[in-house]
């Protein structure tokens, strides 16, 4: 077990390195064409998810195909925000921002799987949002695009996992994490070709390491829910903060006044109460594996 759990605090390191990555390329080429190129490297993980007799074609079909293009649409659209909100906002603001997926895939479940949620769960879900208006903070800040995105990003990851759910216990793992690359890879070639040019040199090494540590990052984490109970390793996640407020802070110059931070542990907390209260916590996270590369 204790060997589950340190490969779910590597899979979110090598989580946060990647988003550190895409962050330095500063918004130099557009969201999508990074998402693009991150997904084309992020292919050389496939032969690491497949199992004995699994083929080639079941990295993009699956048992209910119309939830596999749910996923593959929310993959892109999420990892889309994702790296919009990194290039804007402080790591640790985009951070805040993606936990609140546990919040949101509550109120997802409610309205499309009917799921009861009692009074503990409704509770994390005000003081989550409560914590989303300390640090956006409404009329006394501009708010902008990135921290639309980021709120994009954390949506977007809760319905993939909704329709994960939807999908039921039995998708192959290469389904799952097909969806989370082919999406993707399509939405971001299609958005691109408009205003298409090539990385330069260094703009190649960033986007080779924004996309190989997410793949990196699945690859743990899939191994990880193998041996160790997928309630253990999911708490791992918030790990990422730490990362975030260090490369935030010696890498970009990130500053955080103390209301964001009064807000960050709002949202932290509230998100680790629904994930420890989560009925199906399990199946989440056996599931979610590469749903926003984040």
């Amino acid at each position: 077990m204790i060997k589950g759990i340190l490969l779910g605090f590597a899979s979110f390191a090598a989580y946060a390195i990647s988003d550190a990555f895409v962050k330095a390329l500063h918004g130099s080429i557009p969201p999508y064409e990074s998402v693009f190129f991150g997904a084309v490297f992020g292919l050389w993980a496939l032969p690491f998810m497949m199992k004995k007799g699994d083929r080639w074609r079941d990295v993009v079909t699956a048992q209910r195909p119309s939830l596999w293009w749910v996923r593959a649409v929310a993959g892109a659209v999420g990892n889309i925000a994702s790296v919009t909100a990194f290039t804007l906002l402080p790591m640790a603001e985009v951070f805040t921002m993606i936990f609140l997926m546990p919040i949101f895939v509550t109120l997802l479940s409610v309205i499309f799987l009917k799921e009861h949620v009692g009074w503990r769960r409704w509770s994390a879900v005000v003081v989550g949002f409560a914590g989303v208006l300390v640090v956006l903070r409404p009329g006394f800040r501009a708010l902008g695009v990135g921290d639309i995105a980021g709120l994009v990003c954390g949506l977007f990851a809760a319905a993939s996992v909704v329709a994960l759910r939807m999908a039921g216990p039995h998708e192959k793992r290469i389904s799952l994490y097909g969806a989370g690359v082919i999406g993707p890879l399509i939405v971001g070639c299609v958005l691109m070709l408009p205003h298409f040019r090539w990385p330069v040199l260094h703009e190649w090494s960033l986007l080779a390491g924004y996309g190989l540590l997410a793949a990196l990052a699945g690859v743990l984490l899939t191994y990880a829910t193998l041996i160790a109970p997928a309630n253990r390793v999911a708490p791992t996640q918030y790990s990422q903060m730490l990362w975030a407020i260090g490369f935030g802070y010696w890498l970009f110059g990130d500053q955080l006044d103390w209301p964001m931070l009064l807000g960050i542990v709002m949202i932290l907390g509230a998100g680790l109460f629904t994930l420890v209260r989560e009925e199906k916590v399990t199946l989440w996270w056996r599931r979610q594996k590469i749903v926003i590369g984040e």
